[in-house]
This record gives structure tokens, C-alpha cells and sequence, in this order.
């Protein structure tokens, strides 16, 4: 039985954020055993043949010998702390050597971070949901609609299938002592886990993100009709903004140069299709309701 106990200063540091670290670590789990993520079935049919390629099975042999070890491997997995986390930052924050975190990048490089924009945009759209359902109905429905193996009696968040962070401590109840928690939903993880805080960050509640259903669906975001509107550039640039970007990513990912994205983002932005905000000293650009709007429409 895994339980967390609340008090008042806790339900008031409740936060949500998003670890690319937990999901590389969780994907690898997913390639080494496909039979448990048929939902992930076209992600795996490339996942899997790069998981047993010669050469990528020996860089990422320290990951293996670490997942296959232990179910939870938590010295690898931190608590996230913010939405816009980068896999270096969690990385530098984790217990494990040189060699396992070179094994993270490699897979990271060859299977998650070209489906990442994607993944990200699924765990926001599901983060946008809890944070509406907050406003609306309060966090004690958030908490109970997280999952539906967990429950929400008195001052507790408690389920059968909720494992206690630590070794052993299956029966132990988690007192948050003040320090909040986060809620960080996951593509790949199929249910419910615990992280213990680690002095840089409180506990973290992981839990499934809903509407995986149409994550792998394959379509061109930046459609003929959207390119004869916008022009292709610019009709790429929006589609890549489903996620926060900086103008470097998405440079990158569209080919073009970054004078040419700063134009055709301001372009965007007086159009109203993006936003922009601040993060530490980078400024990220997200689609608006009316970008994703254009960008779903027929």
C-alpha cells in the first residue's frame, strides 16, 4: 500500500513538470520488454531493432545491466522540478557514473530525442488538463482523477498499487512535511510511482498521461493547404512550436537559419499564432490556441 499524507503548506506547493530523463529511462524499459506497450507499437518497431543493434546495444550496456537490476533504478531518476527541463540538467542532478550517463545520452540521441517534441507536447496538453481541472473543481479531483487505482481519503492520496519510494518500504507512508509535491505525468510508464525527494526537489507522484491513443499517428503537420497559406517555412515553424522552443531548436529541427526563425517567428507572433515567454535567459515560443487550432484544422 502506498500512501502520501498532506497537510496545508503541502496542497499549496503541488507543481507539475516534465522530466526527459524519466521517459528515456522508462522508453529503454519499453524496447528491452515490448509485449507490456502494445499502445506503443509504432515507436517500438524502430525502438526495438536500435536496442538490439551491435553497436548501440554495447553504448548502452550500463543502462541495461541498471534497468534489468532494479525495477525503479531511482539514483538514475530524479524528482523533476520544473515543465522545461532539459536531459543534461537531470543528468548532472543524478547518482550514477560517467559510463551509465553516456549509455542515457546514446539512447536518448537514438530513440527518444528525434519523437521528443511529440512526447513533450503530450505531457503539456496533459498538464493544460489538470491545471483547468484544478480551476474548476479543486486539487482533491485532481489528485483522485489522476489514476484510477489511486484515492483521495481525508489528508492521504492513497492506492494498492502506489510502490513507497525505497527499498522495502511498501507499507510506509510518505509525510511530505510542508514540501509539496509534483505531479509529473509519463508516456511510457504504465502506472503509478513514487520518487523521494532529493534535497534539490520534493517527492514527485508519476503517473500515466491520458490520450495516448493518437501520440504515434503519422501526419504532416505543416499540410499543403497550412503551406499555401503561411508558406512552408513558416507553416514548419508552427508546427514545431506545438512545444516550447527556442529559436536555436528550432533552427535546428526546420534547417533554417536562426536570423530566418526570428523573422518568421515575429511574423507569427503579430499574427497571433505564437507566444513567447522568458525561461532563465532562453525565450521559448509555443503555438497559441489559434496556432493549434490552424494546425488541427483539415
Amino acid at each position: 500500500m502506498g500512501t502520501v499524507r498532506f497537510g496545508v503548506h503541502d496542497v499549496v506547493n503541488i507543481r507539475f513538470a516534465i522530466s526527459p530523463l524519466g521517459e528515456t529511462v522508462a522508453a529503454f524499459r519499453a524496447a528491452l520488454d515490448p509485449g507490456r506497450y502494445a499502445v506503443h507499437l509504432p515507436w517500438l518497431r524502430t525502438a526495438v531493432p536500435l536496442v538490439e543493434g551491435r553497436d548501440l546495444a554495447r553504448r548502452t550496456a550500463p543502462l541495461a545491466d541498471l534497468v534489468r537490476r532494479t525495477a525503479v533504478p531511482e539514483a538514475l531518476t530524479p524528482p523533476p522540478r520544473c515543465p522545461l527541463s532539459e536531459i543534461e540538467e537531470e543528468l548532472a542532478r543524478a547518482a550514477v557514473g560517467a559510463e551509465t550517463a553516456d549509455a542515457v545520452r546514446a539512447w536518448w540521441r537514438a530513440a527518444v530525442e528525434p519523437h521528443w517534441p511529440r512526447m513533450r507536447a503530450l505531457l503539456e496538453a496533459d498538464i493544460a488538463h489538470r491545471t483547468r481541472q484544478l480551476a474548476e473543481d479543486g486539487i482533491r479531483e485532481v489528485l483522485a482523477h489522476l489514476h484510477p487505482t489511486l484515492s483521495w481519503e481525508g489528508d492521504r492520496l492513497v492506492s494498492p498499487h502506489l510502490p513507497s519510494p525505497g527499498p522495502g518500504r511498501a507499507d510506509v507512508v510518505l509525510d511530505l512535511d510542508g514540501a509539496g509535491i509534483t505531479l509529473a505525468p509519463t508516456v511510457f510508464a504504465p502506472e503509478c510511482r513514487l520518487l523521494a525527494g532529493d534535497g534539490t526537489a520534493p517527492p514527485a507522484l508519476v503517473y500515466p498521461a491520458r490520450a495516448l491513443g493518437p501520440l504515434w499517428e503519422r501526419r504532416d503537420p505543416a499540410g499543403d493547404g497550412l503551406a499555401r497559406l503561411m508558406g512552408r517555412s513558416r507553416a514548419r515553424l508552427l508546427a514545431h512550436t506545438s512545444s516550447p522552443s527556442t529559436t536555436t531548436q528550432l533552427a535546428a529541427r526546420t534547417g533554417l537559419s536562426p536570423g530566418a526563425v526570428s523573422q518568421h517567428l515575429a511574423v507569427l507572433r503579430g499574427a497571433g499564432l505564437v507566444t513567447s515567454h522568458r525561461y532563465r535567459r532562453e525565450v521559448h515560443y509555443t503555438a497559441s490556441d489559434l496556432g493549434t487550432a490552424l494546425l488541427r484544422s483539415p
